[in-house]
Protein backbone atom coordinates (compact mmCIF):
# COMPACT_ATOMS: atom_id res chain seq x y z
CA UNK A 1 0.00 0.00 0.00
CA UNK A 2 1.47 3.51 -0.95
CA UNK A 3 2.14 5.61 2.19
CA UNK A 4 2.62 8.88 0.32
CA UNK A 5 -1.02 10.41 0.96
CA UNK A 6 -1.41 9.38 4.33
CA UNK A 7 0.09 9.88 7.99
CA UNK A 8 2.23 7.53 9.38
CA UNK A 9 -0.11 6.94 12.28
CA UNK A 10 0.17 3.27 11.69
CA UNK A 11 3.80 2.65 10.13
CA UNK A 12 3.49 0.34 7.23
CA UNK A 13 1.12 -2.18 7.17
CA UNK A 14 2.63 -5.57 6.47
CA UNK A 15 -0.41 -7.35 5.12
CA UNK A 16 -3.25 -5.97 2.96
CA UNK A 17 -6.14 -8.20 3.79
CA UNK A 18 -8.88 -8.18 1.18
CA UNK A 19 -11.32 -11.14 2.10
CA UNK A 20 -12.92 -12.52 5.44
CA UNK A 21 -15.09 -15.62 6.16
CA UNK A 22 -15.79 -16.32 9.74
CA UNK A 23 -12.40 -16.58 11.34
CA UNK A 24 -10.72 -16.42 8.65
CA UNK A 25 -8.50 -13.65 6.44
CA UNK A 26 -7.08 -13.90 2.76
CA UNK A 27 -4.69 -11.25 1.62
CA UNK A 28 -4.32 -10.15 -1.64
CA UNK A 29 -1.85 -12.87 -2.59
CA UNK A 30 -4.26 -15.19 -1.72
CA UNK A 31 -2.62 -16.23 1.30
CA UNK A 32 -5.12 -17.96 4.37
CA UNK A 33 -4.74 -16.61 8.15
CA UNK A 34 -7.07 -17.39 11.24
CA UNK A 35 -7.77 -13.92 12.73
CA UNK A 36 -7.44 -14.61 16.86
CA UNK A 37 -7.82 -10.46 17.25
CA UNK A 38 -10.80 -9.69 15.88
CA UNK A 39 -10.14 -6.45 14.22
CA UNK A 40 -9.40 -5.78 18.07
CA UNK A 41 -11.97 -7.32 19.95
CA UNK A 42 -14.94 -5.93 17.09
CA UNK A 43 -15.51 -8.93 14.56
CA UNK A 44 -16.94 -10.79 17.21
CA UNK A 45 -19.50 -12.58 14.68
CA UNK A 46 -16.53 -12.84 11.89
CA UNK A 47 -16.01 -11.74 8.90
CA UNK A 48 -18.89 -11.52 6.42
CA UNK A 49 -21.16 -12.84 8.86
CA UNK A 50 -24.16 -13.45 6.72
CA UNK A 51 -26.81 -12.15 8.94
CA UNK A 52 -25.27 -8.66 9.28
CA UNK A 53 -24.12 -8.27 5.27
CA UNK A 54 -27.30 -9.05 4.49
CA UNK A 55 -28.91 -6.32 6.74
CA UNK A 56 -26.65 -4.07 5.92
CA UNK A 57 -26.91 -4.28 2.37
CA UNK A 58 -30.74 -4.01 2.42
CA UNK A 59 -30.59 -1.07 4.53
CA UNK A 60 -28.19 0.33 2.45
CA UNK A 61 -30.72 -0.30 -0.34
CA UNK A 62 -32.91 1.39 1.44
CA UNK A 63 -32.22 4.43 3.67
CA UNK A 64 -28.83 5.44 4.63
CA UNK A 65 -29.10 8.82 6.53
CA UNK A 66 -31.34 11.89 7.56
CA UNK A 67 -29.94 13.14 10.58
CA UNK A 68 -31.10 13.28 13.87
CA UNK A 69 -33.33 15.45 13.31
CA UNK A 70 -35.47 12.36 12.51
CA UNK A 71 -36.49 9.39 13.41
CA UNK A 72 -35.48 5.94 11.59
CA UNK A 73 -36.88 2.63 12.31
CA UNK A 74 -34.22 0.55 13.57
CA UNK A 75 -33.70 2.74 16.88
CA UNK A 76 -36.54 1.37 18.99
CA UNK A 77 -36.15 -2.39 19.04
CA UNK A 78 -31.81 -1.74 19.11
CA UNK A 79 -32.46 0.31 22.45
CA UNK A 80 -34.82 -1.91 24.01
CA UNK A 81 -33.02 -4.76 23.77
CA UNK A 82 -29.32 -2.94 24.78
CA UNK A 83 -31.63 -1.52 27.83
CA UNK A 84 -32.66 -4.92 28.84
CA UNK A 85 -28.45 -6.74 28.24
CA UNK A 86 -27.35 -3.82 30.38
CA UNK A 87 -29.27 -4.33 32.91
CA UNK A 88 -30.10 -8.47 33.05
CA UNK A 89 -26.87 -9.69 34.83
CA UNK A 90 -27.25 -9.88 39.03
CA UNK A 91 -28.16 -6.50 41.12
CA UNK A 92 -29.20 -5.24 37.22
CA UNK A 93 -31.41 -1.93 37.71
CA UNK A 94 -35.25 -2.51 37.93
CA UNK A 95 -35.74 0.45 35.73
CA UNK A 96 -34.89 1.66 32.14
CA UNK A 97 -32.41 3.77 31.33
CA UNK A 98 -31.20 5.97 28.53
CA UNK A 99 -29.31 5.37 25.36
CA UNK A 100 -27.62 7.92 23.32
CA UNK A 101 -25.27 6.42 19.78
CA UNK A 102 -22.20 7.53 18.79
CA UNK A 103 -19.89 6.60 15.74
CA UNK A 104 -16.96 4.87 17.97
CA UNK A 105 -15.97 3.92 21.69
CA UNK A 106 -13.81 7.55 22.35
CA UNK A 107 -16.69 9.00 21.19
CA UNK A 108 -18.65 7.54 23.37
CA UNK A 109 -16.16 7.87 25.65
CA UNK A 110 -16.47 11.86 25.60
CA UNK A 111 -19.99 11.74 25.48
CA UNK A 112 -20.18 10.00 29.18
CA UNK A 113 -18.03 12.64 30.51
CA UNK A 114 -19.77 15.36 29.12
CA UNK A 115 -22.95 13.85 30.77
CA UNK A 116 -20.92 12.93 34.09
CA UNK A 117 -19.85 16.89 34.14
CA UNK A 118 -23.64 18.24 33.29
CA UNK A 119 -25.49 15.63 35.68
CA UNK A 120 -22.79 16.68 38.95
CA UNK A 121 -22.69 20.27 37.77
CA UNK A 122 -20.03 22.98 38.55
CA UNK A 123 -17.43 22.30 40.83
CA UNK A 124 -17.87 18.26 40.79
CA UNK A 125 -15.51 18.40 37.35
CA UNK A 126 -13.35 15.70 38.38
CA UNK A 127 -12.68 12.31 37.16
CA UNK A 128 -10.42 9.57 38.80
CA UNK A 129 -9.96 6.89 36.20
CA UNK A 130 -6.88 3.98 36.95
CA UNK A 131 -3.24 3.81 36.05
CA UNK A 132 -2.85 1.24 32.85
CA UNK A 133 -6.61 1.98 31.29
CA UNK A 134 -7.31 3.21 27.46
CA UNK A 135 -9.85 5.38 27.26
CA UNK A 136 -10.00 6.75 23.82
CA UNK A 137 -8.07 9.37 21.58
CA UNK A 138 -9.59 12.87 21.63
CA UNK A 139 -8.08 15.24 24.61
CA UNK A 140 -10.76 14.33 27.26
CA UNK A 141 -10.57 10.69 26.39
CA UNK A 142 -6.32 10.36 26.23
CA UNK A 143 -6.69 12.52 29.64
CA UNK A 144 -8.45 10.12 31.15
CA UNK A 145 -6.45 7.54 29.87
CA UNK A 146 -4.08 5.85 32.60
CA UNK A 147 -0.56 5.84 30.24
CA UNK A 148 1.25 9.01 31.06
CA UNK A 149 3.46 8.05 27.59
CA UNK A 150 1.05 8.72 25.84
CA UNK A 151 0.10 12.56 27.45
CA UNK A 152 3.38 13.42 27.01
CA UNK A 153 3.42 14.31 22.93
CA UNK A 154 -0.20 16.44 23.30
CA UNK A 155 0.55 18.29 26.61
CA UNK A 156 -1.02 20.13 28.51
CA UNK A 157 -3.87 17.86 29.52
CA UNK A 158 -7.28 18.56 30.07
CA UNK A 159 -7.51 19.14 33.81
CA UNK A 160 -9.96 17.74 36.03
CA UNK A 161 -8.41 13.97 35.52
CA UNK A 162 -6.75 12.21 38.13
CA UNK A 163 -4.99 8.23 38.13
CA UNK A 164 -5.16 5.66 40.75
CA UNK A 165 -3.47 1.94 41.18
CA UNK A 166 -5.85 -0.08 38.96
CA UNK A 167 -7.27 -2.66 41.76
CA UNK A 168 -6.80 -0.80 44.36
CA UNK A 169 -9.50 0.45 46.30
CA UNK A 170 -7.66 1.92 49.13
CA UNK A 171 -5.48 3.87 46.56
CA UNK A 172 -8.99 5.23 45.06
CA UNK A 173 -11.03 6.38 47.89
CA UNK A 174 -7.55 8.46 49.35
CA UNK A 175 -8.56 10.37 45.47
CA UNK A 176 -11.74 10.72 46.34
CA UNK A 177 -12.42 14.71 47.37
CA UNK A 178 -15.49 17.22 46.93
CA UNK A 179 -14.44 17.72 43.38
CA UNK A 180 -14.90 14.28 42.21
CA UNK A 181 -18.03 13.41 40.47
CA UNK A 182 -17.14 10.54 38.42
CA UNK A 183 -15.06 7.41 38.72
CA UNK A 184 -14.20 5.86 35.19
CA UNK A 185 -12.74 2.29 35.20
CA UNK A 186 -12.87 -0.94 32.24
CA UNK A 187 -14.29 -4.00 33.77
CA UNK A 188 -10.85 -5.48 32.34
CA UNK A 189 -7.96 -3.28 30.82
CA UNK A 190 -8.04 -4.37 27.55
CA UNK A 191 -5.15 -2.59 26.08
CA UNK A 192 -3.43 -2.09 29.56
CA UNK A 193 -2.41 -5.99 29.09
CA UNK A 194 -5.81 -7.86 29.33
CA UNK A 195 -5.74 -7.19 33.07
CA UNK A 196 -9.16 -8.21 34.89
CA UNK A 197 -10.61 -6.02 38.21
CA UNK A 198 -11.57 -8.26 41.01
CA UNK A 199 -15.00 -8.77 41.68
CA UNK A 200 -14.51 -7.48 45.04
CA UNK A 201 -13.00 -4.51 43.55
CA UNK A 202 -16.04 -3.46 41.43
CA UNK A 203 -18.05 -4.42 44.49
CA UNK A 204 -16.42 -1.74 46.86
CA UNK A 205 -16.12 0.79 44.23
CA UNK A 206 -19.61 0.81 43.62
CA UNK A 207 -20.57 1.12 46.96
CA UNK A 208 -18.29 3.96 47.53
CA UNK A 209 -19.49 6.00 44.73
CA UNK A 210 -23.40 5.85 46.35
CA UNK A 211 -22.09 6.87 49.83
CA UNK A 212 -20.38 10.28 47.66
CA UNK A 213 -22.77 10.60 45.54
CA UNK A 214 -20.42 9.80 42.94
CA UNK A 215 -21.37 8.27 39.04
CA UNK A 216 -19.87 4.91 38.23
CA UNK A 217 -18.72 5.15 34.82
CA UNK A 218 -17.91 1.64 33.15
CA UNK A 219 -15.96 1.53 29.93
CA UNK A 220 -17.23 -1.97 28.18
CA UNK A 221 -16.01 -0.60 24.51
CA UNK A 222 -13.79 -3.39 24.56
CA UNK A 223 -15.01 -5.93 26.78
CA UNK A 224 -18.98 -5.15 26.35
CA UNK A 225 -20.90 -7.89 24.08
CA UNK A 226 -20.63 -10.92 25.54
CA UNK A 227 -16.67 -10.80 25.14
CA UNK A 228 -15.47 -11.70 28.69
CA UNK A 229 -18.51 -14.59 29.01
CA UNK A 230 -21.20 -11.88 30.17
CA UNK A 231 -23.11 -9.33 28.49
CA UNK A 232 -21.00 -6.79 30.05
CA UNK A 233 -18.04 -7.38 32.05
CA UNK A 234 -19.13 -5.44 35.10
CA UNK A 235 -21.60 -8.14 35.55
CA UNK A 236 -19.50 -10.58 36.51
CA UNK A 237 -19.38 -8.16 39.81
CA UNK A 238 -23.05 -7.70 40.28
CA UNK A 239 -23.16 -4.13 40.13
CA UNK A 240 -24.77 -1.45 37.90
CA UNK A 241 -23.32 0.99 36.87
CA UNK A 242 -24.53 4.90 36.04
CA UNK A 243 -23.30 5.22 33.05
CA UNK A 244 -21.99 2.48 30.49
CA UNK A 245 -20.09 3.19 27.02
CA UNK A 246 -20.07 0.35 24.52
CA UNK A 247 -18.57 0.20 20.41
CA UNK A 248 -16.12 -2.27 18.82
CA UNK A 249 -18.48 -5.45 18.50
CA UNK A 250 -21.59 -3.65 18.35
CA UNK A 251 -21.50 -3.23 14.82
CA UNK A 252 -19.58 -6.14 13.77
CA UNK A 253 -17.07 -3.93 12.06
CA UNK A 254 -19.54 -0.99 11.18
CA UNK A 255 -18.60 1.90 13.18
CA UNK A 256 -21.01 2.98 15.26
CA UNK A 257 -21.01 3.61 19.25
CA UNK A 258 -23.57 4.11 22.46
CA UNK A 259 -23.89 5.46 25.77
CA UNK A 260 -26.25 3.69 27.98
CA UNK A 261 -27.09 6.36 32.14
CA UNK A 262 -29.54 5.05 34.59
CA UNK A 263 -32.62 7.67 33.36
CA UNK A 264 -31.80 10.09 36.26
CA UNK A 265 -28.47 10.22 35.21
CA UNK A 266 -29.62 10.38 30.91
CA UNK A 267 -31.69 13.72 32.30
CA UNK A 268 -28.74 16.70 32.57
CA UNK A 269 -28.75 15.74 28.81
CA UNK A 270 -30.95 18.95 26.91
CA UNK A 271 -31.14 19.48 23.62
CA UNK A 272 -28.03 20.93 22.09
CA UNK A 273 -26.26 19.71 24.82
CA UNK A 274 -24.34 16.84 22.73
CA UNK A 275 -25.16 15.79 18.92
CA UNK A 276 -23.29 14.03 15.98
CA UNK A 277 -23.85 13.85 12.54
CA UNK A 278 -24.07 10.60 11.70
CA UNK A 279 -24.68 8.64 14.92
CA UNK A 280 -27.50 6.21 15.28
CA UNK A 281 -27.75 6.58 11.54
CA UNK A 282 -29.96 3.77 9.80
CA UNK A 283 -26.87 2.09 8.10
CA UNK A 284 -25.58 1.42 11.37
CA UNK A 285 -28.32 0.57 13.25
CA UNK A 286 -29.17 -2.09 11.09
CA UNK A 287 -26.19 -3.78 11.56
CA UNK A 288 -26.54 -3.34 15.86
CA UNK A 289 -30.44 -5.13 15.00
CA UNK A 290 -28.86 -8.06 13.43
CA UNK A 291 -25.38 -8.16 15.71
CA UNK A 292 -27.62 -7.94 18.81
CA UNK A 293 -30.57 -10.48 17.18
CA UNK A 294 -27.52 -13.39 15.97
CA UNK A 295 -25.68 -13.23 19.42
CA UNK A 296 -28.93 -14.09 21.31
CA UNK A 297 -29.59 -16.51 19.29
CA UNK A 298 -26.09 -18.26 19.92
CA UNK A 299 -26.23 -17.19 23.46
CA UNK A 300 -23.01 -15.75 22.93
CA UNK A 301 -22.13 -15.19 26.14
CA UNK A 302 -21.97 -18.68 27.07
CA UNK A 303 -20.00 -19.86 24.02
CA UNK A 304 -17.70 -16.87 25.11
CA UNK A 305 -17.04 -18.90 28.06
CA UNK A 306 -16.81 -22.42 26.43
CA UNK A 307 -14.44 -21.29 24.20
CA UNK A 308 -12.32 -19.28 26.10
CA UNK A 309 -12.18 -22.14 28.83
CA UNK A 310 -11.05 -23.75 25.84
CA UNK A 311 -8.41 -21.44 24.51
CA UNK A 312 -6.82 -20.89 27.88
CA UNK A 313 -6.23 -24.68 28.37
CA UNK A 314 -4.99 -24.83 25.26
CA UNK A 315 -2.34 -21.64 25.67
CA UNK A 316 -1.46 -22.68 29.24
CA UNK A 317 0.42 -26.01 27.64
CA UNK A 318 2.92 -24.66 25.27
CA UNK A 319 6.12 -24.44 26.02
CA UNK A 320 7.35 -20.54 26.66
CA UNK A 321 3.41 -19.28 28.10
CA UNK A 322 4.15 -18.72 31.67
CA UNK A 323 0.46 -18.11 32.50
CA UNK A 324 -2.91 -17.02 30.94
CA UNK A 325 -5.11 -14.17 32.20
CA UNK A 326 -8.27 -12.35 31.06
CA UNK A 327 -12.18 -13.59 31.05
CA UNK A 328 -14.15 -15.63 28.39
CA UNK A 329 -12.33 -14.60 24.67
CA UNK A 330 -10.09 -11.32 25.94
CA UNK A 331 -6.97 -13.90 26.62
CA UNK A 332 -3.33 -12.18 27.14
CA UNK A 333 -0.58 -15.12 27.20
CA UNK A 334 2.38 -14.21 29.35
CA UNK A 335 5.69 -15.09 27.63
CA UNK A 336 8.82 -16.75 29.19
CA UNK A 337 11.56 -15.50 29.34
CA UNK A 338 13.19 -18.12 27.68
CA UNK A 339 10.71 -17.96 24.73
CA UNK A 340 11.38 -14.87 23.97
CA UNK A 341 14.97 -14.84 23.86
CA UNK A 342 15.72 -11.05 22.57
CA UNK A 343 11.98 -10.79 21.27
CA UNK A 344 9.31 -8.47 22.42
CA UNK A 345 5.54 -9.91 22.11
CA UNK A 346 5.58 -7.80 19.61
CA UNK A 347 8.67 -10.08 17.55
CA UNK A 348 6.42 -12.26 18.30
CA UNK A 349 3.39 -11.90 16.80
CA UNK A 350 4.82 -11.05 13.50
CA UNK A 351 6.04 -14.46 13.69
CA UNK A 352 2.83 -15.22 13.95
CA UNK A 353 1.12 -13.54 10.73
CA UNK A 354 4.10 -15.10 8.73
CA UNK A 355 2.92 -18.33 9.76
CA UNK A 356 -0.87 -17.10 9.54
CA UNK A 357 -2.37 -16.60 12.33
CA UNK A 358 -3.30 -12.62 13.67
CA UNK A 359 -2.66 -11.61 17.54
CA UNK A 360 -1.09 -8.83 18.56
CA UNK A 361 1.55 -7.70 21.61
CA UNK A 362 -0.59 -6.08 24.55
CA UNK A 363 2.79 -5.68 26.31
CA UNK A 364 5.97 -6.28 25.45
CA UNK A 365 5.82 -9.55 27.11
CA UNK A 366 2.41 -10.62 26.13
CA UNK A 367 0.18 -11.61 23.20
CA UNK A 368 -3.41 -10.47 23.04
CA UNK A 369 -6.00 -12.99 21.58
CA UNK A 370 -9.89 -12.04 20.99
CA UNK A 371 -11.09 -14.52 18.51
CA UNK A 372 -14.60 -14.57 17.16
CA UNK A 373 -17.60 -16.46 18.72
CA UNK A 374 -17.75 -18.24 15.67
CA UNK A 375 -14.35 -19.95 15.71
CA UNK A 376 -14.40 -23.41 15.63
CA UNK A 377 -12.74 -26.52 18.33
CA UNK A 378 -10.09 -27.13 14.72
CA UNK A 379 -9.68 -23.38 14.09
CA UNK A 380 -8.48 -22.80 17.83
CA UNK A 381 -6.36 -25.79 18.03
CA UNK A 382 -4.49 -24.72 14.62
CA UNK A 383 -4.19 -21.02 16.08
CA UNK A 384 -2.35 -22.87 19.20
CA UNK A 385 -0.48 -25.16 17.17
CA UNK A 386 1.18 -21.95 14.98
CA UNK A 387 1.77 -19.88 17.71
CA UNK A 388 4.03 -22.92 19.58
CA UNK A 389 5.88 -22.97 16.20
CA UNK A 390 6.51 -19.60 16.53
CA UNK A 391 7.72 -19.53 19.91
CA UNK A 392 10.11 -22.96 19.15
CA UNK A 393 11.73 -22.17 16.21
CA UNK A 394 11.44 -17.56 15.63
Amino acid sequence: MSRAVLMNNYGTPPVTFVRGVGAELWDDRGRRYLDFLCGLAVTGLGHAHPAVAEAVAAQAGTLIHTSNLFANEPTAEVVETLDRLIRSGPGGDAEPGRILFQNSGAEAVEAALKLARKHQGRGRHGVVSAYGSFHGRTLATLAATGQPSKHEPFQPMPEGFRHVPFDDIDALVAALDPSVGAVLLESVQGEGGVVPAGDEYLQAVRQVCDERGILLVMDEIQTGLARTGRWFGYQHAGVQPDIVTMAKALGNGVPTGAVWARSETAAAFAPGDHGSTFAGQPLALAAVRAVLAEMQAMDAPAVARRLGAALREQLSRIDGVDGVRGRGLLLAAELSDGARVGRSAKDIASACLERGLVVNGVTPTALRFAPPFVISDAQLAEGCSILAGALENG
